[in-house]
Parts: structure tokens; sequence; C-alpha cells
């Protein structure tokens, strides 16, 4: 059933919050409105917020659900079941699993096993290789998120590092680019000067002198040229330094913006000081680095030079993480706490409510031209979340839904907690249970049109 009427909600949408109702029929949104509705007799079933705040459902552009081939650490049913428990109701999935979706015949396998499996509303990235140029250029924008490039280090083959190749990618690529970017010759000069003294015993505080903020600087400034040279549409991943906030413009107009940035929570929330706590927990690529990183990311944020928040939600286990620093990998689960940690910060008074809601919900939606979803308005898929924003609680094991079952983010008390998610009009997850009978559908673009 897929027909309700949400009242006595604090909405947020556009910038705005206000005290009022939405009323959803067959998935849709129908009817948005301040203020108390009339007759509720013919409404499926009635939702008293009691002042809770109603806002779009999150849409991760960022996140590795490490199936097929990886399914040890992950799956699209584990990770997609802990996203909606975080509010987020629409993902979209990188293409480095085993075996990688370098071509729309693997893509599809992708788009074919989440029907079948997803809480939430999803879309694949495909990859880009050095050989895989035919692939991108038939690739329809209007049915895929955009085409995945590694300008670093990256798993197998999918590391472009020919100049000739990145300029075709970038002139002929129909769809949206998003890139990871580190340079790799850096990295690897940085292992070799640590390996002569400490061998394979690298301490982990030493990630982001490996993967430096001149590694990160010198690959992004390439893709920003790149775009800019070929006009290409281009959007760059999980910035972490304060020196790359400066190749992005501050504007939220996606219409005139061609060259884009997403920021990740571990990036906003962490600093180098906390390798000492939580280790090769906190090892993701690229590396967390200093406070004046982190602080200059969340400037950027608010005067949009950076665009959208992100997770980069990458699971592994926890016996993995904890091998030695060439054998721990990167990365960490996070979308089940993005919203939370978002909303913490408001807690703080680092960001407003209705500008985590615009990062997180309205800016996915308009950069990547997602149709009928991200906003809170008549006529757009009744993807929503439900927050008590007065509501202390601690990450703790017992409430993790990951398959790789530890966070980060674990001790952490936060202030704000989803307790209802609609995706397509369902209620797919109330105050700690779900509706494992619900499915997300498949993300439409409108580029073209």
């Amino acid at each position: 059933m897929n027909n309700y009427l949400i009242k006595n909600a604090a909405i947020i949408n556009r910038g705005k919050t206000f005290y009022g109702f939405v009323l959803v029929r067959g998935g849709v949104i129908k009817v948005v409105s301040e203020g108390v509705p009339g007759v509720e007799s013919d409404y499926a079933e009635v939702i008293d917020a009691k002042g809770q705040t109603l806002i779009p459902g999150v849409i991760d552009e960022h996140v590795h659900f490490r199936e097929p081939g990886l399914t040890h650490k992950a799956t699209i049913f584990t990770e997609s079941r802990a996203a909606v428990a975080g509010g987020v109701t629409s993902y979209m999935e990188m293409p480095n699993t085993i075996p990688q979706v370098i071509s729309i015949e693997e893509l599809e396998k992708k788009y074919k096993r989440a029907a079948e499996t997803s809480f939430a509303n999803y879309s694949f990235y495909l990859g880009a290789t050095n050989n895989n140029l035919e692939e991108i250029r038939n690739l329809d924008p209007s049915k895929n998120c955009g085409v995945k490039i590694f300008m670093g280090s990256s798993t197998g083959n999918m590391l472009v590092d020919d100049l000739n190749i990145l300029e075709q990618i970038f002139k002929e690529s129909p769809a949206l680019l998003v890139a990871h970017c580190e340079d790799e010759n850096t990295i690897q000069k940085n292992i070799q000067k640590y390996r002569k003294e400490f061998g394979e015993l690298i301490p982990v505080y030493l990630h982001p002198e490996i993967r430096s903020s001149e590694a990160c600087y010198k690959s992004s400034s390439l893709a920003v040229r790149l775009a800019r040279k070929f006009g290409t549409r281009l959007h760059i991943l999980h910035l972490s330094t304060a020196k790359e906030t400066g190749l992005f413009q501050a504007d939220n107009d996606f219409d005139r913006k061609h060259i884009t940035a997403e920021a990740c929570i571990h990036h906003l929330w962490f600093t180098d000081e906390h390798y000492n706590t939580k280790g090769m927990l906190l090892k993701w690529n690229p590396a967390v680095k200093t406070a004046h990183d982190r602080d200059s990311l969340m400037e950027a944020l608010l005067n949009d030079q950076i665009d959208v928040v992100a997770t980069d939600h990458a699971p592994h286990t926890i016996e993995e993480k904890q091998n030695n620093y060439f054998e721990s990998p990167s990365g960490g689960p996070m979308i089940q706490h993005s919203l939370a940690a978002m909303m913490e910060l408001a807690h703080q008074g680092r960001i407003t409510p209705e500008k985590v809601v615009e990062k997180m919900c309205h800016a996915p939606a308009r950069l990547f031209r997602i149709k009928s979803r991200g906003f809170i308005e008549p006529g757009f898929k009744a993807d929503l979340a439900l927050i008590d924003r007065n509501c202390e609680w601690k990450v703790g094991k017992q409430n993790l839904y990951y398959k790789c079952r530890w966070s980060p983010m674990e001790g952490q008390i936060f202030h704000s907690r989803v307790t209802h998610t609609w995706v397509n009009g369902c209620l797919v997850y109330k105050e700690g249970f779900f509706n494992e009978m619900v499915r997300g559908e498949r993300l439409e673009f409108g580029w073209g049109e």
C-alpha cells in the first residue's frame, strides 16, 4: 500500500521549513500544504509526525555495494537495507566489483540484480578503462547515471593512465563523467619513501602523506583542464583538500555549471588526529587529512563551490581492515549514518538543516537530472524520510545494519534519528522494522531533454 497522509510535519523543501502535511497517492506526492488537512477518512493510512522533520529521501551518488564478486563484504540487499534505515532512498553504485562493470552487458546484469533485491532506488556507473571507449560511446545517459573514471590507484585495469585515452573519453562520453582523482606517480614515490623507513609496517597516520594533497591536486586539476578543453560534464568525487576547492566556482545553478564536486561524510567529520583512535578503520582513498582541510571543505560546501554530500560507502570485513597498511583495504561503511552525521553538524551549528537537505537531496537530483525525485512537491515520487531531531542515541553494533557489522561512527552520540522512510510511496522502514517486500526502481535521467 502506498497511499499516505503525513500530517503535523516540519517539512523542509527548497531552503524553507514549514509546518504542514503531505498527501501521497499511488506512490506519488499529490498535495503539499501548510496547516492541517481536512477530512482524513479517504486516506489509506495517516502518519502523525508530531512535529518531526520530513525531508525528501537522500540521494547518495557514490556507493560501493560490492555485488557481484565481493559479497562476503556486502550485498545490494544488505547495504540498501542499511541505506533506507538512514533515510537514503536512492543510490548510484560504482563499477569496481568482480567482474568489473566495464561493458553495457555487465551493467544490465547489475540492474537485474537490483530489481530483485534492492530496498532503495538505484543506478549504476559504467567503468572507464584504457580500452573500452566503444562501450562508453554506446551508453544511454537517460538510463544510466554516468561513467566512472579512476585517475588514481584502482583494481585491475580500471586505472586510466593513458593521456590520449583520457582525452578521448573526456571528448566523446555521452554521459556525465565522475572522477576519482589522485596522481598515481606521486603516490608511488611517496610509498617508496616511507617503505624505505618502515618496510611493510607503515603506520596508518602516514596515509595522508602517501596519498598527499599534492597527489590529489595534480590529478583533479588535470581533470578540470580536460573538462574545460572539451566542454565535458564532469563531477569530481570526494574532495579531501583545501587546495582543491579553489578549482570550483561558487554557484548552485547546474544548468550553467558543467564542472561540479562532491564532499564525503568522512572528510567533513574526521581529521588526521582520528588515526590515533580509529587506526585502519579510517583508511579511505583519498585520505582523511588535516583539520584545515576539513574546515575548508565545509566552507566550500556552504558557499556552493562543493555541490553535493555523499558517502563513498565502501565496506570491508573487520578482519580485512585489521591487516597491516598494505593489506588493509581502503574504505568503510557510512550510508546508514550519513544523514544523522550531517544533522549532527546542524545540531552543532556548523550547517543549517535546510542546507543539509539541499546538498543531500535537491542537489544530487538536479546535478544528475534525475526525473521526479529529490523534492517534496506534487508530481514527484514519494521518496521521503521522517526524522526525530530531538532523540539522543549512540551508534553501536546492536543497531548496525551493514553486513560487515562495524562502523567508524561506533560510539558516536547523535541527536537526530530517522524514524520512517518511504520509497516510491511505500513505507519501507519504520522504527527499526523493515518491509522486506518493498523494492526500489531504476532511476531515470533527463539528459538530452
